[in-house]
């Protein structure tokens, strides 16, 4: 433990204490990223033991528990990301790529909210932006009128004694990294600073019982920068992903004490700034066209909400002595392990070709039921033979070439029928009771071998 007046050597890019400076980071692998810094106090070994500790009471499970209030937002989508609301005293942390829209979308949250029946209170304060760069973004989304009360500020000792003195209902902090306190001897953005500075408004929040907003910079890596301790401390986890050359931003919960996880909610950018995106299926699917090898529907779950989006494929014979494998919007890992079940198992000839593999839409899936619908779209594009534009795909693929079940078939094949599909390719299914109930074409493959049969 460092003694008072001293200093250690931290990677701000992890957050791992060295005691001495190196090139580069044994435990992130960066490299010139680690800094020195001052140390304020000393360890808790040598501090005076002022008082006795209290016996702690403990209490069963069951039991009363206070309500949740929540506040609505009027933007439905990050109503439903954040679990219904905002609960009050909560802390949410952003994060995403630079330019991705993080302030816009919490601009137009905080004019939303401050619009409000009840007249709720909102402080919108920025460290990156000067006053007069806010304002231009506000009057370009129409905003310029709401009641929001903006300020410029990256003393935290300021910006806490004035939200002391006030009854703030929503406070944004944009953005953390920008943030210092003075007692920490290194520069903002710093580690020390980036805790330290979470940890008096994330203090405060909770005292005074409002929702606070912390935007967080974003590694070349895609994690929020600063100690992954910061990620600990927030009630919320929320990424704002999307790609530059598409128009629809994906609002995902990595982590939410108050509601799902892995929840989605879709806006689409437009020149009035974000706007919702109530049936996302239809929007993803509707520059589809159909008779065309290599496509395919995949009836997928983002947290609570079934979503279809269109699988591309493309395979080519390579012209290099090992093919190439380009993923967009998939785990490049998981298309390998796919294509590898289709030579060992079926015995195609995929060696010799370049596989090109896209989520249409920008849409980035993680769940392993997309293993069936991948299958089909690279075995149709080898074939040149199209799937049926009707049809949607779900299934995960194990390394025996079997198709193992996935989580909530039946809201996925509901969705599917609800846009107006009428086969489906599914696991075999366990319960088939209801199975006129979908009203779908309903064919069951138990292994990867019927999928080449489906071609044939």
């Amino acid at each position: 433990m460092a003694k008072r007046g001293g200093s250690e050597f931290v990677c701000q890019n992890c957050g791992t204490v060295y005691p001495r400076w190196q090139g580069k980071c044994d435990a992130c692998g960066e490299w010139n990223s680690i800094i020195e810094e001052k140390v304020g106090g000393e360890g808790f070994s040598n501090l005076p033991s002022k008082r006795k500790g209290q016996i702690i009471d403990f209490v069963p499970l069951s039991g009363s528990q206070e309500k949740l209030d929540r506040l609505t937002t009027s933007i439905k989508e990050l109503d439903r990301v954040c679990g219904g609301g905002l609960v009050a005293g909560s802390v949410i942390l952003v994060g995403g790529d630079p330019g991705i829209g993080k302030s816009t979308l919490l601009l137009q949250t905080c004019a939303k909210v401050a619009e409000l029946p009840s007249k709720p209170e909102c402080y919108y304060i920025s460290g990156e932006e000067a006053i007069d760069q806010v304002r231009i973004r506000a009057k370009r989304l129409g905003l310029e009128k709401a009641p929001v009360k903006l300020a410029s500020a990256t003393d935290i000792k300021d910006i806490i004694a004035t939200l002391e003195k006030s009854n703030a209902a929503v406070v944004i902090i944009d953005s953390i990294q920008t943030m210092y306190l003075e007692e920490v001897e290194s520069t903002p953005g710093s580690v020390a600073q980036v805790r330290a500075c979470s940890y008096e408004l994330i203090k405060l929040a909770k005292k005074k019982g409002f929702t606070l907003f912390l935007v967080g910079h974003v590694t070349k890596q895609g994690s929020i920068a600063g100690p992954r301790v910061l990620e600990h401390m927030v009630d919320t986890v929320l990424y704002f992903e999307g790609e530059r050359g598409h128009h629809f931003r994906i609002l995902r919960a990595v982590k939410n004490r108050y509601g799902a996880t892995d929840e989605i909610g879709v806006f689409e950018m437009q020149d009035q700034g974000l706007v919702e995106v109530e049936n996302p299926s239809a929007l993803f699917l509707a520059e589809r066209q159909g008779n065309i090898s290599g496509s395919c529907v995949f009836a997928g779950i983002e947290g609570s909400r079934p979503v279809l989006v269109e699988i591309q494929a493309l395979v080519s014979p390579t012209g290099y002595s090992s093919p190439k494998r380009a993923v967009v919007g998939w785990d490049s890992n998981r298309l390998a392990m796919v294509l590898a079940v289709l030579e060992a198992r079926c015995g195609m000839n995929l060696s010799s070709q370049d596989v090109y593999l896209n989520i249409a839409g920008g849409l980035r899936i993680t769940e392993p039921a997309a293993d069936l619908a991948v299958a089909m779209a690279v075995i149709s594009s080898l074939t040149n033979k199209p799937l049926p534009h009707d049809m949607v795909i779900f299934g995960e693929i194990g390394l025996s070439g079997e198709v193992r079940a996935v989580s909530q078939p039946s809201l996925r094949m509901k969705e599917a029928r609800k846009l107006g599909f009428s086969s489906v390719v599914t696991p075999p299914r366990h319960s088939k009771d209801n199975a006129k109930s979908y009203d779908l074409n309903i064919y069951e493959i138990g292994n990867v071998q019927r999928l080449i049969n489906m071609f044939n």
